[in-house]
């Protein structure tokens, strides 16, 4: 039977990108429909402690999903708020839930929080505190890295069981292509190029250089089902203070991603990059290893193939708007 089967669970962002197909995991593992509980922040504004101590009355276990974030450019802009709000949301509700009883408390932090330049490529879990993270990045980041903090302290002195997930880059449908001032490189590649190829623009123009002190710029994707399996697999079977890395564990040169998309969608015009944009942090790559061993996740989406599900549901979804 599954570790789900008859708990109450809370999703905080259960409807959003990532929310929407980890709660379709966790239904598949055993949990009933009636028995999981989306707030949505029409209602709830979390980070204010009332509202988290009304939404973990009564739960068993609590999916912290709901964040503040975005792009290089939404990071620019918008870093105290992105500071106040993700703290805030995250150290309310997991005090709210120790108070409550919660057994279980699953934490989803971001791979913003590595060092600028961390000592390993991959990026392992030990060396989160090698150095201060990527300027635009690093508000973000760092309230999101005082979680993983608080979820430690919290268990030594209280024996409250929480965990601490750290995904890479997402991608996947129903990210905020509709969004641009929030959008990350993927989804504001494709809506680019498809956008371009559609109205007949002769050219797409693309963020930075590609290119840090000569060396390509890097990252990490993992398709957003991969990362909803991930999140369910360590909710039920992982409960230890030790974070752990949620990727790929392959890695993609920005300019590469951006050719695989112009000719993905089809797009005949040229490429314009504009070098007063900043390229963020030289390279994002995991070490997935600690996954693998502590709950048995293995990312399972080819990057072509989660790149091409991607593309036709922004295209599909651009037609009925």
């Amino acid at each position: 039977m599954s570790g789900f089967a008859g708990k109450k669970i809370l999703v905080t962002g259960g409807s959003g990108f990532l929310g929407g197909p980890v709660v379709s995991r966790l239904l598949g593992r055993g949990a009933r429909q009636e028995d999981i509980t989306v707030p949505r922040s029409a209602r709830y504004d979390l980070r204010l402690p009332a509202a988290c101590a009304e939404v973990v009355a009564g739960q068993d276990l609590v999916i912290h999903l709901a964040a503040n974030a975005g792009g290089i450019g939404w990071n620019r802009s918008h870093p105290g708020s992105l500071f106040y709000d993700n703290a805030a949301m995250g150290i309310h509700l997991m005090e709210e839930s120790r108070k409550a009883g919660v057994k279980k408390f699953v934490q989803i932090g971001t791979v913003c929080a590595y060092p600028f330049q961390p000592p390993h490529i991959p990026f392992r879990e030990d060396d989160l505190w090698a150095g201060y993270p990527e300027r635009t990045n690093a508000p973000y980041g760092m309230a999101k890295k005082m979680m993983m903090v608080m979820g430690q302290a919290y268990r030594q002195e209280y024996d409250f069981s929480v965990i601490y997930l750290l995904p890479v880059n997402l991608y996947g449908p129903r990210d905020h292509f509709f969004e641009p001032e929030k959008s990350h490189v993927i989804p504001a590649l494709i809506k680019k190029f498809v956008d371009a190829r559609d109205s007949g623009a002769p050219e797409v123009v693309v963020w930075g250089s590609g290119y840090f002190k000569g060396t390509p710029v890097s990252r990490e994707f993992l398709y957003v089902d991969d990362a909803a399996e991930a999140i369910a697999l360590a909710a039920e079977r992982y409960d230890g203070s030790e974070p752990v890395n949620i990727g790929a564990g392959q890695e993609i040169p920005i300019n590469d991603l951006v050719a695989m998309i112009c000719d993905m969608t089809g797009y005949g015009g040229k490429i314009v990059r504009d070098l007063s944009r900043p390229d963020g942090q030289p390279r994002r790559c995991l070490d997935t290893s600690r996954a693998k061993e502590k709950f048995g996740f293995v990312a399972r989406t080819p990057f072509e193939e989660g790149l091409r599900r991607t593309i036709a549901w922004y295209e599909q979804a651009r037609r009925e708007r």
